[in-house]
């Protein structure tokens, strides 16, 4: 029996700027099928100033936005040194995200902030980072990179719902792994939710006492992105010039808005997943606590079963799965797949610091 095992940090930021998530996983590899464990996992809340800097970086001067990228990457230096001595933990390397400030693979680029070379030098472990980028430049949505964690991670699940600031499935289609962004979720739900004074709907409970908007439900339905088909994602520049405009034009109340759009997410979760029966959904992320939400989704899909995981794989399955893509990138094999991506091939995606 031949047995590989790794150690590593995978550190995510998502869109909705909740703060930065760090896992300590293991991964052992026995003759093919994969084993992991989420040994120690924390988020760590964004200062004021920093969540402000992140919000607001494309709108940065180029100097400013150089800058930006290393000071972002010397903070992820010093949090995830803070992280593993607190723990005591020894990981091989580190896996990072970074945070996405823009994405446009339609016209070839997509720039991640958050140095390696600062987290490396700073914390002393070597750093695999810039996973997006290769595969734009195949040709590639550069996303999403979940998908082949999900695949040799999650195999037992007939989809992987991911509930973060934008909603994400992957799913087996006969021999190959499709992926894609259904529609926005957190990013645009605690938006409104702030709106009503609160940093997040707790429970839903929010939207849940909101009525539903059937004119704002149907401009929301009938956006173009829905009948595209995949490989397409979306970001922040998609729903600051297609989504937010329709919300603000229709003269409703933020809690109205709030249900309305709650609705807008599951009719497109349960569209998106209309291609089976009797299956289980993995349903992650942080929308994974929005119980209404949840209701609607189990409501408007009642041909599927909802499966919510444990709270560590609820709360960090993106930073656990970029710890492995940093496995996959370390040892040489494909962590990017062309079937998800549109990418003209399968690709190894990652730049590698080693620190001092």
């Amino acid at each position: 029996m031949i047995e590989n095992k790794y150690t590593a940090i995978g550190i995510m930021s998502g869109t909705s700027l909740d703060g930065v998530d760090l896992a300590f996983c293991r991964f052992t590899e026995n003759d093919g099928p994969w084993a992991f464990q989420v040994q120690q996992a924390e988020t760590i809340p964004y200062f004021p100033e920093w969540k402000h800097r992140l919000s607001t970086s494309m709108q940065t001067t180029g100097k400013e936005l150089a800058l930006l990228h290393v000071e972002y990457g010397r903070l992820l230096g010093q949090m995830v040194k803070k992280f593993i001595a607190k723990h005591h933990l020894s990981p091989d390397f580190i896996a990072s995200h970074g945070h996405t400030v823009f994405h446009h693979p339609g016209n070839q680029f997509t720039f991640q902030i958050g140095s390696g070379a600062e987290i490396a030098v700073v914390s002393e472990k070597p750093v695999v980072c810039d996973f997006r980028t290769s595969d734009v430049a195949l040709g590639g949505q550069g996303a999403p990179l979940v998908p082949i964690g999900d695949q040799l991670l999650f195999p037992e699940f007939d989809y992987c719902i991911n509930l973060g600031g934008f909603a994400n499935i992957s799913f087996q289609d006969d021999d190959q792994r499709l992926a894609f962004d259904i529609c926005p979720a957190n990013i645009v739900l605690n938006k409104l939710s702030q709106q009503l004074g609160k940093d997040y709907d707790m429970d839903g409970l929010l939207a849940a006492s909101g009525e539903l908007n059937e004119d704002l439900l149907l401009k929301l339905n009938q956006i173009a992105y829905y009948s595209n088909l995949p490989p397409k994602s979306l970001g922040v520049e998609w729903l600051e010039e297609n989504f937010l405009p329709l919300l603000s034009s229709t003269y409703i109340s933020p809690v109205d808005t709030l249900r309305t759009v709650v609705e807008h997410i599951g009719m497109q979760i349960a569209h998106s997943v209309k291609g089976k029966t009797n299956t289980q959904i993995l349903v992650t992320g942080g929308g994974a606590y929005n119980q209404f939400l949840i209701e609607r989704i189990s409501q408007l899909s009642p041909q599927h079963q909802i499966i919510l995981p444990e709270e560590n794989i609820i709360d960090y399955k993106e930073a656990l799965i970029f710890a492995f893509l940093g496995v996959l990138r370390i040892s040489g094999r494909t962590n990017c797949l062309k079937s998800v991506t549109g990418a003209s091939t399968d690709n190894i995606g990652g730049a590698v610091y080693l620190g001092g």
